[in-house]
């Protein structure tokens, strides 16, 4: 059960609960949520709610499970026109003392592991770098407003010829030749 008020940005590990879950409740004011678009390249961003809980992982890890909301406006990649996404993403991050972390030595080859939400757990535990980079991950990369294509556009100086998209293809040119090469040999 997420507490009643807001929790603070940041929680000192040392307040977690050793026994249980530690509910969290993040819900950034205006000026939040204006800085954090702004950080994030949006236009706006409405009711972002982030609550979850962190519990106990074994003997001296947390895991943290929350579910992220928020709807972002952007600025279609097209148009520049204003592009409204809803996002409802779930969040988990494991803290791992750094001793108790699998590193890989300088150097050395290693496979990646499919654990991505494993991070150094550090004197605190920092809801608002988790909510930023969460959300960042779930913002469509190049939001398009619903319609918009991206026709071609042809930028030149005066007097000069634009470059056309046939242009850029250095081997469109070989297929003719080869065709012209093959007719000559035939003719002879």
């Amino acid at each position: 059960m997420p507490p009643k008020h807001p929790t603070a940005p940041q929680i000192p590990v040392s307040d977690l609960r050793q026994t249980g879950a530690t509910p969290f409740l993040l819900e950034p004011n205006a000026d939040a949520r204006s800085a954090l678009a702004e950080e994030l390249n949006a236009v706006s961003l409405r009711k972002v709610r982030f609550v979850g809980e962190i519990t106990p992982h074994g003997r001296n890890a947390w895991q943290l499970k929350a579910d992220l909301g928020a709807t972002v406006v952007q600025s279609c990649i097209v148009t520049l026109e204003p592009v409204t996404t809803r996002i409802d993403t779930e969040v988990t991050r494991r803290f791992v003392p750094l001793d108790k972390m699998e590193i890989p030595d300088a150097g050395t080859e290693t496979e990646m592991t499919d654990e991505d939400d494993i991070e150094e757990l550090g004197e605190t535990i920092d809801f608002d770098a988790i909510l930023t980079e969460a959300l960042s991950l779930a913002m469509p990369a190049y939001p398009r407003k619903e319609g918009a294509e991206v026709t071609d556009a042809q930028f030149s100086g005066r007097g000069v010829a634009p470059i056309r998209d046939e242009d850029m293809r250095p081997f469109a040119g070989l297929a003719s030749l080869r065709d012209k090469l093959q007719k000559d040999d035939g003719e002879s």
